[in-house]
């Protein structure tokens, strides 16, 4: 299903339909069922379509999704478990993209977590649509040069240049980044450091490193990167790169 089809549907299911059934009771009731049908036969199974990793996106997505409203609920994951009657290891599953919760469970997610089921999923696949991106180098000439690159392949994402590392650290613990390429050699915090860093903010983004030294590629590879670029940034290492990212990135992101 595209976004556009989907948003739509939600449209219907958040506007007309509990309009309509107002003169029932069970109104909400009958809302929250349209969003389950919508989930157990329409969504979920395109999501699991062969091909371009869109299972993996969408488990990624509802991943950061959760994890973001629980804890802006105050919760922590074993008190979010007690509440919906699983153990800690299944919301952990949740959270870390391995495993999506079934319709029954999406309604009981909802219902702990006060939101409707379509703000659930809304949440979900609005961030499928535009990519975080961030790039860090502490030489301003290269990094503007770099986002001009950037910005020419994936000219719908979000991209944002640091020349500070603790700039992006701050940056990433209030924006999900989806991918951040990184200078290894920054001063005070190396950029194998700072990918450490952001993977413990959020473990699915891709780490990138670019770099004018060749020979910190053995170092690199001892982190959890993804990808490694050697200076300058051209458009057609972008792409190659962006072929190999862990956790794809959606396909509206790019200009192919």
């Amino acid at each position: 299903m595209e976004l556009g089809t989907y948003l739509f549907l939600c449209t219907i299911g958040r506007t007309i339909i509990p309009s309509f059934s107002k003169q029932f009771n069970g109104g909400c009731q009958i809302a929250n069922l349209f969003f389950l049908f919508l989930l157990a036969f329409v969504i979920v199974p395109d999501y699991h379509k062969p091909g371009k990793g869109r299972i993996e996106t969408m488990n990624t997505l509802f991943a950061d999704a959760l994890r973001n409203m629980r804890t802006k609920k105050g919760l922590t994951q074993i008190q979010l478990a007690n509440r919906l009657f699983v153990n800690k290891a299944t919301v952990s599953k949740w959270e870390s993209g391995s495993r999506l919760p079934d319709a029954a469970m999406i309604s009981r997610l909802a219902s702990v977590l006060e939101v409707d089921v379509g703000e659930l999923l809304s949440t979900t696949f609005e961030r499928d649509e535009s990519p975080t991106i961030i790039i860090v180098d502490d030489n301003n000439a290269i990094l503007s040069y770099n986002l001009l690159i950037l910005k020419e392949v994936l000219p719908s994402a979000t991209i944002t240049g640091f020349n500070w590392p603790q700039e992006a650290i701050e940056y990433a613990k209030g924006n999900r980044t989806n991918l951040a390429i990184l200078d290894i050699e920054l001063g005070t915090l190396s950029g194998l450091e700072l990918c450490h860093t952001l993977l413990e903010i959020n473990p699915s983004t891709n780490i990138v490193y670019l770099t004018a030294y060749p020979d910190y590629a053995i170092d690199a590879w001892d982190t959890e990167a993804c990808g490694f670029m050697v200076k300058p940034l051209t458009p057609e290492n972008v792409r190659r790169q962006l072929k190999k990212l862990r956790h794809p990135l959606s396909k509206g992101g790019t200009d192919q």
